[in-house]
Parts: C-alpha cells; sequence; structure tokens
C-alpha cells in the first residue's frame, strides 16, 4: 500500500479548496438573500395595488338589477350557508360540477365589473367555498349591492 504524501506538501491545494467551498456557501446565502429580498417587495407591491382600488361597480344600475335577477339570483338560491369574514363573505355550496361552472361563470364576468374583488374557491368531496374578500369596503358593498 502506497501513501501519496505529495498532496500534504502543496498546501495551496487545501487552501483553495476550503476557498472555494466558503465561496459556494457565501454565493448561495447570497441567492437566498436577494430572493427573500424580491418576494418580500412582491408581497407588498399586490398588497398596496389591492387596497388603492376603489369600490365601485362599473355597471350601471339597470346593469346591475339586471343581473341581480338572473346570474345572482340563481347563486342565491344554491347557498347553503353564508359566513361573515373581516374582509368579505365565505359562501358554502354543493360541490356539483354544475354549481362549480355557475361559480367560475359568475367569478368571470363579476371581476370584469367589479375588479377591487378577490376570489378563492376551495373545492372538498362534497362542497366548494367560494370566498369573496377585498378593500375596505368591500365587505359593505356585497351586503348592499350584491346581496348574495
Amino acid at each position: 500500500m502506497s501513501i501519496n504524501f505529495a498532496f500534504f506538501l502543496k498546501p495551496w491545494t487545501i487552501v483553495h479548496a476550503v476557498y472555494m467551498a466558503m465561496k459556494t456557501k457565501i454565493f448561495l446565502i447570497g441567492l437566498l438573500a436577494l430572493a427573500s429580498v424580491a418576494a418580500i417587495g412582491q408581497t407588498k407591491n399586490t398588497a398596496m395595488e389591492t387596497t388603492t382600488k376603489p369600490v365601485t361597480c362599473k355597471l350601471t344600475t339597470p346593469e346591475l338589477q339586471k343581473r341581480k335577477a338572473t346570474v345572482i339570483a340563481d347563486l342565491k338560491a344554491l347557498v347553503l350557508e353564508r359566513k361573515e369574514l373581516d374582509n368579505g363573505f365565505s359562501y358554502k355550496f354543493k360541490g356539483t360540477d354544475e354549481t362549480l361552472d355557475k361559480l367560475n361563470d359568475f367569478i368571470k364576468t363579476e371581476r370584469m365589473c367589479c375588479n377591487f374583488f378577490t376570489f378563492q374557491i376551495t373545492v372538498e368531496e362534497q362542497t366548494a367555498l367560494l370566498n369573496i374578500t377585498g378593500p375596505n369596503g368591500a365587505k359593505e358593498f356585497l351586503k348592499e349591492e350584491v346581496d348574495l
């Protein structure tokens, strides 16, 4: 058995190996810090955009009345439960494909006229939950104007 002592005779190889290992760790730490700062900045921008949107519907009163009589009235008949949230409401529906289609259609049209709302659908085995939230005033708007 032979041992190569040439490696130990060159101290710069050890120093170089340590330097390369540290350089990689420092680079990864810096990259992680940069990604964290970017994510925090993106979250703040999204939150600011949500709160600056005015709480007004783009539909005229006759259009809104027609919408209430059709699309919203159909959904209102399907609501199993309504819970008040801090900044909106949560609605519980049966989790059928037909109901999910109606919820999707409602969201597609509602976001065009009331772009200040945030919609979230959670589908479980037998139920679907629709959360509608927004900035200050959105909950009152939901209560008075949409009346779902």
